[in-house]
């Protein structure tokens, strides 16, 4: 008979009922309770962390992308770990006019880059072990990590005014145990901006190479290039490390509902083996790709250059109205060599938090603050450059009027 009463077995229940890997405050936060109570009070918001590409006013080839799915094979199951050999064939090619050589028996396909992520740690950890992660960085690295049980590390990417971002490898180093089991690169570096250097990717490709680490590189926004530089690294088909590149339909063909991404294995013929046996266990486990997105996949990539070109179009648009804007103020725009962000530093007469908020509340522009992205020193805003530039520029002109008041 149990001895313990009912308001105290559910109490107990609900303590020990979830994993500790999830470990987030759901709390709402002020700002977002704010803009909550914006949009119920129907207000325009001026939004500039907009980074939905499917709702900003691009041209689709609407037609072309949808004709694309009705495909009559999509009625057969044919399941491949890897994915059809027809849609890793179209991303080979997709490399190959960036003179990129790729084998497509390298290739996997995921559900997205997120699950790349997954699968990657499934593979290379632990319970408990660590994965160093740039900072500044994306957010989402965190959620990630904690779901598989993986401790993050972060290294600093540090600001070098006219050079842009390089890593620090001295801070890098220091961080690294017996547990570190893989770097992480984001090239380019969402929201920095900031490309991986030839001379960078070869320290560390040594770094790994002696501590017997893995390197993951998403290069998600790697067509997005503002800047020509031929001492950027942006082909990995030569490493001799374990390296697993990561890519997908979100930002090449700017369609995140159109769930497809990749890994592709570099490195030496015995790891890269090794990694591809064990990775097709992963993936056989989940078979998470649909087939109708598969099959259409040939043709999307044929007709990415439709929508890139929009979207390069409206980012060096609004960059150079940003540019502009910050060239008569006590704002500095920071370097931006590729991607969908800007970041401002701006002078710190407050605190990031209570600039944000003051932005929504008295101008309903809305940003997000440097913390969002582990910036270690304030005062820093990261503003999409994806907007509709009459939004943008709009927004912008009240973030400067703001910050000169």
């Amino acid at each position: 008979m149990m001895s313990y009463s009912g308001s105290l077995f559910t109490v107990r229940n609900s303590l020990f009922m979830f994993s500790s890997r999830f470990k987030w405050n759901l709390t709402t936060n002020q700002l977002a309770r704010l803009l909550d109570e914006k949009k119920r009070n129907h207000e325009t918001i001026l939004d500039l962390t907009e980074s939905n590409p499917t709702r900003i006013g691009f041209d689709f080839p609407t037609e072309e992308i949808l004709s694309a799915l009705t495909q009559a094979q999509a009625m057969s199951y044919e399941p491949n770990p890897r994915g059809l050999l027809i849609t890793r064939q179209a991303i080979v090619d997709y490399y190959q006019e960036s003179e990129r050589l790729v084998d497509p028996e390298n290739i996997f396909l995921t559900a997205s880059t997120s699950e790349a992520y997954s699968w990657l740690f499934k593979l290379l950890t632990d319970q408990g072990d660590e994965i160093l992660v740039p900072q500044p960085s994306y957010p989402l690295f965190d959620f990630l990590a904690s779901l598989e049980g993986v401790k993050l590390i972060p290294y600093d990417l540090n600001y070098f005014h006219e050079f842009g971002w390089r890593i620090d490898f001295d801070a890098l180093e220091k961080n690294l145990t017996p547990q570190t089991r893989a770097i992480i690169i984001v090239n380019p570096n969402n929201p920095t901006g900031s490309y991986l250097q030839q001379k960078e990717f070869r320290t560390l490709e040594a770094l790994c190479l002696k501590n017997n680490l893995a390197l993951i590189v998403d290069e998600v926004f790697t067509d997005y290039a503002l800047l020509a530089d031929p001492t950027r690294c942006t082909d990995f088909a030569s490493a001799s490390a374990l390296t697993f590149v990561l890519n997908g339909f979100s930002k090449v063909l700017a369609l995140p509902q159109m769930k497809l991404g990749w890994i592709v294995i570099h490195g030496a013929e015995h790891l890269r083996r090794e990694a591809e046996s064990r990775l097709e266990l992963i993936a056989d486990t989940f078979l998470s790709v649909n087939t109708p997105v598969q099959l259409a996949a040939p043709l999307w990539l044929r007709q990415r250059q439709k929508t890139q070109t929009q979207i390069l179009a409206r980012i060096q648009t609004n960059l150079a109205f940003l540019a502009q804007a910050a060239q008569a103020s006590a704002v500095r725009l920071l370097k931006v060599e590729g991607g969908w962000s800007a970041i401002l530093e701006v002078p710190k007469i407050c605190s990031e938090e209570e600039l944000i908020l003051q932005l929504l509340a008295e101008d309903n522009v809305l940003v997000q603050p440097g913390y969002f992205f582990d910036f270690q020193s304030e005062a820093f805003i990261v503003l999409s450059l994806l907007p509709q530039p009459e939004i943008f520029c709009a927004a912008v002109s009240h973030i400067f009027a703001s910050i000169k008041n």
